[in-house]
């Protein structure tokens, strides 16, 4: 069978005095959000029958991976009890199920009273995600919402707990964030326009219909998206509107649910702020005098900024990401000179300390804290090597209690493997950090096998957490590795500056460093890197195979953002005013127009020489539209000098996430390590660990 090539149906473009033609532009449904036109569909599933086929000789052993990765899931797992007023809230997997039960218990113990069972409501469709469950302050009434195909617009449902029986009140087309007034008598929820951007806040009055229900607040910037929060404290509901830059903030008192909401500082561009509430006070967090922030406090009844007071000066190594109050102390999530920290505060800052996990490079955050009166924190954490970890933290004693740790059912001995933390040098002598995990027997002699993961974008760094999939790798000779390259935040606010608009291409060249520092330090050779990217981080690999790829073995990219240049020319598409700050307005900007057609994957394809490539897509994806695979895929077909292998997988009942369900995830993920060991010619059989390397 060969591999399907797509008609050229050429259309011509033109900005700023370039024309060019975009071969593949049929490929865009105009139906879309729909997609309907039969050439588009036959495409995409010729492409699907080529990845069966290609990847059907492997099924007893992409089987057999799946049963390796379903093995380390624990069967019947579930999360610790979090306490919340007279009752501990949990969720369960039950043997053998795909998805959770929700159960609560009287908090002193007792029999567990099942709330909701994912399985019944994912039974009704091909796809299912769960986006909030939000019990009411008289824990009487439960509010979910749910996605049935991908799309990422929630239908809000309301349960009666007394009687376990749905209420009629039913909310469509909404992000599936909801909160509840103090009183329990009103929901607010953020609703969806056309473009599926998160709009508007309206507040949900039980018993009435939707078409009722009151306009609190409505964004009319396209550029600005619409979420919701509350304080720990649960006084104050906050509407958030923001872009990646700038961020602004209303208050809903939440014992008056019809009050209208108050602003706290206008926004500005450039101008993030978030808060938190005790005492009286609202905390915040601002990068008003620099970009990693400092901490204030204001009063509540008048929190404008001309009332904050400096509580924590901020500081080029000290970056501050959140802040949360309880009752006696506030916690201050932050990276020190790039590494995670949790410091616990007094309000007054007569006294505070850093909790002390006894390792170098973790991920940590706060868990389940559903209490504001509390003497303990609920924590997570991990390391490359140490698996997942829910501590109870006593403030006063100091004293990590562990609660839960990941259980890896087919076996698992952290004595076995190392982490370390590299440092390559980049294009402009920027020391770029490398996380790397592998097994102690590793042989670094300049044959191994390493994959490469990078992400890059939006200041959001890939933590060196656990994660018990890559023993797959590992245990087949494989070091596993993350280039934390500027565009995360892993460094502070200004290693994200530096990865984003004109600083972007520096994300590329960071990557292609990180892969040759590996090479220098004898992890592995050109060629034997396996590099893999999911949705901007698919944009960072696709762009380095068009720069570099003499340096991969294989490339992964999960429904990857490669059509960067035609996408930031659409405002018609939901994500792209919101991403202007983040690559630049090639609408506007003739030097955005240019650089960003600099590197787009799918505008730099060439007549050159790739590597074995898996693309993936989702149909229903609304963050990375399934056109943009496949056109790239198209493009390269047509264009690349090669035979290497070239695969695209459409989830043709899904969206950005793929399948939904625990099990069917891992068969996408089996499906994508056969693939890798494809590439490098490893046999079906896991012996391949101890194998002499190519």
């Amino acid at each position: 069978m060969q591999p399907p090539a797509a008609a050229r149906r050429p259309m011509s473009r033109e900005r700023h005095g370039v024309t060019w033609t975009d071969d593949y532009a049929w490929l865009r449904d105009s139906a879309y959000p729909r997609v309907e036109d039969p050439a588009v569909l036959a495409h995409l599933e010729a492409e699907n029958a080529y990845f069966a086929h290609v990847m059907a000789p492997h099924a007893a052993f992409v089987g057999k991976l799946h049963d390796e990765l379903v093995g380390r899931l624990k069967d019947d797992d579930a999360s610790v009890p979090a306490p919340h007023g007279p009752f501990a809230y949990f969720w369960r997997f039950e043997a053998g199920a795909q998805y959770r039960t929700w159960y609560r218990t009287a908090r002193d113990g007792g029999a567990p009273e099942l709330l909701l069972d994912e399985r019944v409501l994912a039974a009704k469709s091909d796809y299912f995600a769960l986006r909030s469950i939000v019990v009411a302050p008289d824990h009487r009434q439960l509010a979910y919402a749910t996605d049935d195909d991908g799309s990422e617009r929630f239908v809000v449902h309301i349960l009666d707990l007394e009687t376990g029986r749905a209420k009629a009140d039913l909310v469509h087309n909404t992000s599936g964030a909801v909160l509840w007034s103090a009183d329990g008598g009103t929901l607010f929820y953020v609703e969806l326009n056309e473009s599926l951007r998160p709009f508007r806040v309206r507040a949900h009055e039980l018993g009435h219909d939707e078409t009722e229900d009151r306009i609190v607040y409505e964004e009319h910037d396209p550029a600005f998206f619409v979420h919701l929060g509350r304080t720990s404290d649960r006084r104050w509901i906050l509407v958030n509107t923001g872009t990646h830059v700038t961020r602004e903030c209303r208050l809903i008192d939440a014992l008056r649910p019809d009050a209208p909401p108050r602003l706290v500082a206008a926004r500005r561009d450039g101008h993030r702020y978030g808060l938190d509430h005790a005492h009286g006070r609202f905390w915040l967090l601002t990068n008003d005098r620099h970009r990693n922030y400092r901490l204030v406090s204001a009063p509540a009844d008048d929190p404008s900024e001309e009332n904050w007071r400096e509580e924590i000066a901020p500081g080029d190594h000290h970056y501050l990401l959140d802040v949360d109050c309880f009752a006696g102390f506030m916690v201050i999530t932050e990276k020190l000179d790039g590494l995670s920290n949790l410091r616990v505060r007094a309000y007054d800052g007569a006294s505070e300390h850093a909790i002390d996990f006894g390792e170098e490079v973790y991920a940590a955050g706060l868990g389940d804290n559903r209490e504001f009166e509390t003497d303990r924190l609920r924590i997570g954490f991990s390391s490359m090597v140490t698996p997942g970890t829910v501590f109870d933290y006593v403030v006063a004693e100091r004293r990590l209690i562990t609660r839960k740790v990941q259980e890896i059912p087919s076996g698992y001995d952290p004595r076995l493997y190392e982490s370390h933390r590299l440092w390559a040098k980049a294009a402009d002598g920027t020391a770029v950090p490398i996380s790397i995990v592998h097994r102690k027997d590793f042989a670094k002699d300049g044959r191994g096998r390493v994959y490469l993961y990078g992400y890059g974008a939006y200041g959001m760094g890939s933590d060196p957490n656990f994660n018990a999939n890559r023993l797959s790798l590992m245990e087949r000779g494989f070091a596993c590795a993350i280039a934390h390259v500027r565009g995360g935040d892993e460094l502070g606010y200004g290693w994200y500056e530096a990865g984003k608009l004109a600083n972007k291409p520096n994300s590329f060249t960071d990557f292609i460093a990180c892969a040759e520092r590996l090479i220098e330090c004898r992890y592995t050779r050109p060629g034997n890197i396996a590099i893999l990217g999911g949705s901007a981080g698919g944009m960072l690999v696709g762009a380095v195979a068009n720069m570099r790829p003499d340096l991969f073995g294989c490339v992964v990219a999960q429904v990857p953002f490669v059509d960067v240049l035609d996408t930031m020319l659409d405002p018609s598409l939901p994500l792209t005013p919101i991403e202007w700050p983040e690559w630049g307005n090639p609408l506007e900007s003739e030097a955005d127009f240019a650089r960003i057609r600099s590197y787009s994957p799918y505008d730099n394809v060439a007549a050159r020489a790739y590597p074995p490539m898996l693309v993936t897509a989702g149909i229903a994806d609304p963050r990375v539209t399934y056109w943009e695979p496949a056109k790239w895929v198209a493009k390269l077909r047509a264009l690349k000098t090669d035979d290497n292998l070239l695969l695209l997988k459409t989830n043709m009942g899904a969206g950005h996430f793929g399948r939904s369900g625990r099990f069917d995830a891992l068969e996408e993920l089996a499906q994508v390590y056969t693939f890798i060991f494809k590439c490098f010619g490893l046999s079906d059989e896991p012996t391949a660990t101890r194998e002499k390397r190519s």
